[in-house]
C-alpha cells in the first residue's frame, strides 16, 4: 500500500509540474501587458495569479521529492539525472515562491495605498522572469530522466547508470544542493532543532494574525477598525513563509518521513487554503468600502457577508487541522 500512494504521488506531480511554467508564462506575459497598456487592474489580476502560482507550487515540489523516492532504485532510471533535476526544481521552487511572496506584498499595499511601492513591480516581475527561466530549466531536465531522445548538454551525466546508493556511488553526494542539504539537516546536531524552534514560531505568528483579522470579519472587536488589523498580514505572510522555509527543509532531510505520511499530505493541502486566505483578505473590498477604517463602535462599515464568513470560518478550521496534521505526524501513518 505505501509503495502504492507514492506511485499516486508520481502521477500527481506529472500532473502538477506543469503549473508553475505554464502559470508562470501566462503571469508574465499579462504583467508585460499591463505594463504596456498601463493597466493597473490588469496588473493586479497578474499579481495575484503569480501568487497562487507559488501556492500551487508547493505541492509539485512536494510531488516531486515523491517521485524522486520511489523511482530512485530503478535500475531503467539514472539516480544521478533526477539529483541534477532536483537541484535545478529547488532553485526554480526558491524563485517562485520569492516572487509569489513580493507579488503578495504589492497586493497588500496597492489595497492600503492605492498602489505598490514604486520599483516593486517591476521587480517582481524580472524575478518571476527569472523563476521562469529556472523551471523552465528544471522541466527539461525532468523531461529527460524518461525520454532519452530529448536530451541535451544540460543534462551532462544524465546518462550514467542508476546509482542504488549514495554510499559508494562514482559521484560525491554533496555535489547535489537538496543532498548536502538534507545530509547537513541530520548530521548537524543543532540544524533540526533549532528549524523546529523557528517552525514553531512561524506557525504561532501565522495562525494568530489570520486568526485575529478573521475573528473581526466574523463580527468580534467591533471597535477596532479593520484597517488597523490588515496592516498585520505582512508579519503573518512572513509567518507563512518561516513555516515554508523550514518545512521544506525537513522535507528534503528526510523525505520518506514526510511524503508517505498520510498528515503530512493534509497539511501541504491545508496549508494551500491559509495560503488562499492571505491572498483573500489582501484583495476583497468589503472591508473598504465605506466606513471600514473608521472603527466605530456602532457602525464600523463592516458588514460581512455569508461568503466572507464562509472564509474565515474556513481558514480558522484549516489551520487548526494544519496544528492537528503537524502534532500527528509521529503518530498516524507510520512514516516516522
Amino acid at each position: 500500500m505505501p509503495s502504492l500512494q507514492a506511485v499516486n504521488l508520481t502521477h500527481l506531480h506529472l500532473l502538477l509540474n506543469h503549473v508553475p511554467t505554464v502559470g508562470s508564462v501566462v503571469a508574465v506575459g499579462l504583467l508585460l501587458l499591463a505594463f504596456a497598456r498601463r493597466d493597473e487592474s490588469l496588473k493586479r489580476a497578474s499579481l495575484e495569479l503569480l501568487f497562487l502560482v507559488a501556492v500551487l507550487t508547493l505541492p509539485a515540489y512536494v510531488s516531486g521529492v515523491a517521485a524522486h523516492q520511489t523511482l530512485r532504485n530503478r535500475p531503467d532510471v539514472s539516480d544521478h539525472a533526477m539529483r541534477v533535476h532536483q537541484d535545478a526544481a529547488l532553485a526554480g521552487f526558491t524563485a517562485t515562491e520569492l516572487a509569489g511572496f513580493l507579488a503578495w506584498i504589492a497586493l497588500w499595499q496597492s489595497r492600503r495605498r492605492g498602489r505598490a511601492a514604486q520599483g516593486l513591480v517591476p521587480a517582481v516581475t524580472l524575478l518571476s522572469m527569472l523563476a521562469l527561466a529556472l523551471m523552465a530549466r528544471a522541466a527539461t531536465l525532468g523531461g529527460e530522466i524518461r525520454h532519452p531522445e530529448i536530451r541535451t548538454d544540460l543534462s551532462a551525466g544524465a546518462t550514467a547508470p542508476a546509482l542504488s546508493t549514495v554510499e559508494g556511488s562514482a559521484v560525491a553526494p554533496e555535489r547535489f544542493v537538496a543532498t548536502a542539504i538534507g545530509m547537513y539537516m541530520v548530521d548537524s546536531p543543532w540544524a533540526w532543532p533549532a528549524a523546529e524552534a523557528v517552525h514553531f514560531l512561524g506557525l504561532s505568528l501565522s495562525f494568530g494574525v489570520l486568526l485575529t483579522v478573521n475573528l473581526r470579519i466574523l463580527g468580534a472587536m467591533r471597535t477596532v477598525a479593520f484597517a488597523d488589523l490588515h496592516r498585520l498580514l505582512p508579519w503573518g505572510m512572513l509567518g507563512l513563509g518561516v513555516n515554508l522555509i523550514t518545512g521544506m527543509l525537513f522535507v528534503i532531510g528526510q523525505p520518506r518521513q514526510y511524503v508517505d505520511n498520510v498528515p503530512f499530505r493534509w497539511k501541504v493541502v491545508l496549508l494551500m487554503i491559509a495560503g488562499a486566505n492571505f491572498l483573500y483578505l489582501t484583495v476583497f473590498k468589503r472591508g473598504w468600502a465605506t466606513g471600514g477604517s473608521k472603527g466605530d463602535a456602532g457602525n464600523d462599515g463592516f458588514d460581512s457577508s455569508l461568503a466572507h464568513k464562509a472564509m474565515a470560518v474556513s481558514s480558522i478550521v484549516a489551520w487548526l487541522a494544519v496544528l492537528y496534521a503537524g502534532r500527528m505526524l509521529p503518530f498516524i501513518g507510520n512514516a516516522f
